[in-house]
């Protein structure tokens, strides 16, 4: 093979390699720097702020993360947290006339409470009042859920059949079901709406109990007490109910 012949090939040889090294790099996605991607993140966690805010103010009541996600049918559950704190952050910021607040499991926007009167004379009426009574009966309930009747009568000293049923009717307590000691007695336990009403995000937000005071000491004798009566004699035959179902003993406390 003559000289000249050798260099046709090698330049031949050189075009092929910078060919293929130009396809090669051309199938390769560019590589997106890190600023950009955290910046179109940002961005779209910005654009959701609004959307939240028009969803949860539709809603009225408090809307659970899982609830969010299903319906905006996109983000995922770290957008939508991040978009919600920025959302909180905002309201506050700016002194709006609203606040999110994490509550009964959910988000809720909510008016501030120094706003209250003026509201109620827009709308009428008063808000609805929790006696002493009630008040002392829901923390039993709260601290002992699922509990008896007859239990809670052993801590607070008194009847409690009429403090009951308005809290029933209040949607502040539910039955949940039956414990599985004698006389089978109505097990009670908090609500949904327990938790909006005293602002908790959920039941690990109760005070403790040694806050309590005088009901935190009845609380001891109490329950000693009606592990002494049985922990469910005397509940009335009127209050039994088709289908509510036997609790193990253990899910007492």
């Amino acid at each position: 093979m003559n000289s000249q012949a050798a260099e046709i090939l090698i330049e031949s040889d050189d075009v092929d390699e910078q060919d293929g090294a130009e396809v090669g790099a051309s199938e390769d996605e560019p590589e997106v720097p890190t600023e950009r991607r955290a910046a179109d993140a940002a961005a779209d966690v910005a654009r959701l702020v609004p959307l939240l805010e028009g969803i949860l103010f539709a809603a009225g009541e408090p809307v659970s993360i899982a609830r969010l996600v299903d319906a905006l049918d996109g983000p995922d559950r770290r957008d939508i947290v991040r978009a919600l704190d920025l959302l909180g952050d905002r309201l506050d910021e700016e002194g709006r006339g609203l606040r999110l607040v994490r509550v009964a499991g959910g988000y809720q926007l909510r008016t501030l409470a120094e706003h209250g009167p003026w509201i109620r004379r827009l709308l009428g009426g008063k808000p609805p009042r929790l006696s002493r009574a009630m008040l002392e009966t829901l923390a039993i309930i709260a601290y002992r859920q699922p509990c008896t009747r007859p239990e809670i009568e052993a801590i607070r000293g008194v009847d409690v059949d009429a403090v009951l049923s308005t809290l029933l009717e209040r949607r502040m307590i539910r039955i949940v079901g039956r414990k599985d000691a004698p006389g089978r007695p109505i097990l009670y336990a908090t609500t949904k709406e327990f938790l909006e009403v005293f602002s908790l995000p959920d039941l690990d937000a109760l005070p403790p109990l040694k806050d309590l005071g005088e009901l935190a000491e009845a609380f001891t004798t109490g329950a000693a007490d009606a592990g002494a009566n049985g922990n469910g004699a005397g509940e009335p035959a009127a209050a039994e109910a088709d289908g509510v179902p036997d609790v193990p003993t253990d899910r007492q406390e």
